[in-house]
């Protein structure tokens, strides 16, 4: 059921621990559930492994009660404990060989990629769908250099209807150029966790991905 509701989705929502507040993560998240985004990671970079855990178990249901797919960032094993639908895991992650050893076979494994190169590694490797960016420079990866929209379509067209989420700085008005570019999903971060109407944002934004 899963891997249907990854194959339908457009538009990857982050709540990231950068922009969220610890007690804002259930109103953020829901927020993000009412605008149509139908699977939602949990990014929590230097933050302590009991609070990650802490906040997963918040997340999680919500997105179980709306169908919706619930990715832990960079924890393997801590997805498997608390049964995440998802594990999403960068370049410096391990081998998807050994991360499908921990996580088993059912759960849905993403993989962030930087090159045309990485991205058709990682389906081969076995991932269940990749990020590919960032496209431009983005406060969430500061330092991390952008690498342009130039490969989106070759990209997209080597990995057919596998799923690749372009991400990295895009927003309202980044968009149509990613979409002019040839991607077909998309990650928005910063722009929509900032959003005064982030429900609406959301709705807006994927109607945008499905014409």
């Amino acid at each position: 059921m899963m891997k249907q509701v990854l194959a339908n989705a457009r538009l990857y929502g982050i709540v990231d621990m950068g922009y969220v507040r610890p007690e804002a993560v259930e109103q953020t998240t829901s927020a993000l559930l009412q605008g149509g985004i139908r699977i939602i990671q949990l990014r929590a970079k230097g933050v302590e492994l009991a609070q990650v855990e802490a906040l997963a178990r918040r997340i999680q249901p919500l997105c179980r009660a709306a169908g919706a797919i619930f990715v832990l960032n960079d924890y393997p094993e801590m997805a498997v404990r608390i049964g995440a639908d998802a594990v999403h895991v960068g370049q410096d992650g391990g081998s998807l060989a050994a991360v499908r050893a921990t996580v088993g076979p059912d759960m849905l494994i993403g993989r962030s990629t930087h090159s045309p190169e990485q991205a058709l590694a990682a389906r081969a490797e076995g991932a269940d769908y990749i990020g590919f960016g960032p496209l431009f420079p983005t406060g969430t990866k500061p330092g991390r250099p952008s690498i342009g929209l130039q490969d989106i379509a070759a990209v997209q067209t080597a990995l057919a209807d596998f799923p690749m989420f372009c991400i990295g700085g895009i927003n309202g008005s980044t968009l149509p150029a990613v979409l002019q570019a040839g991607a077909q999903r998309v990650v928005i971060v910063s722009w929509l966790l900032q959003h005064p109407a982030p429900a609406a944002a959301a709705k807006e934004i994927i109607c945008q991905l499905s014409r």
